[in-house]
């Protein structure tokens, strides 16, 4: 919940200096707040990088007072939608409505960031792999096996968000992977974008991105900064 629409533009006016032609071999997607989204595709138009929205409400239309459906977001200019980011499971979506989500959004033609973690309680208990197995199984039920090219799973430890704390890249690659063969039952894991993350920076990003089950990385904090922002995509080419 960052930035106003005139914020926004000028964001994207230094990010356009700062990556004018984008990085070969990297997709590069801006996920602004619903008011600002079509203020920012219009600001990005011409550039490599896309636009997604933060979450879609899995109803066409009708009284869902305060939200805001996949067409919406269409007509104000996004390609794609997160869902299940752990601060929206954290306001109370569970597994089942980030399911009704994804389906919806594919449906209606958005591609999908779809979001898993554990908390820290979680990963002492041991219970990590357990827990992102049962989300992504969730999330992923009654979904076409096609849609793989169109879906991007990213594993985003909720303990390292905003915190500063980051996933040693080890602990990353190994959760990353239980991610990727979690949802093989349903997806071609070759095929899969498996993505990271959790603060990650300009200084770590290389690092999580050489890792062999980490494609990419969901970038928080750390995009309000169009330079920093800029610099993490640029790492991502050797990743």
């Amino acid at each position: 919940m960052n930035l106003t629409g005139p914020e926004a533009r000028e964001w994207c006016a230094r990010f356009r200096e700062e990556l004018p032609s984008g990085v070969d071999g990297v997709d590069i997607a801006v996920c602004p707040p619903f008011t600002s989204l079509e203020t920012v595709a219009q600001a990005l138009d011409g550039h490599v990088a896309r636009v997604a929205a933060q979450t879609i409400n899995p109803h066409p239309a009708g009284a869902w007072t305060g939200e805001v459906s996949a067409a919406m977001v269409q007509a104000a200019g996004a390609w794609a939608t997160i869902v299940g980011h752990s601060e929206r499971r954290g306001m109370g979506e569970t597994d089942e409505d980030v399911n009704h989500r994804l389906r919806a959004a594919l449906d209606a033609g958005l591609d999908v960031i779809l979001c898993v973690g554990e908390s820290l309680d979680q990963r002492e208990a041991g219970r990590t792999a357990d827990h992102v197995v049962e989300q992504v199984r969730e999330a992923l039920e009654d979904v076409s096996p096609d849609m793989v090219g169109r879906i991007a799973i990213a594993y985003e430890p909720i303990w390292a968000i905003g915190t500063g704390r980051t996933a040693t890249p080890e602990i990353a690659q190994e959760t990353c992977a239980v991610v990727r063969a979690a949802a093989a039952g349903r997806l071609d894991p070759d095929a899969l974008r498996v993505l990271y993350g959790g603060s990650v920076t300009a200084r770590n990003a290389a690092e999580l991105m050489s890792e062999p089950d980490i494609d990419g990385a969901l970038v928080g904090g750390a995009s309000l900064d169009p330079a920093g922002f800029a610099a993490i995509a640029r790492a991502a080419r050797g990743g």
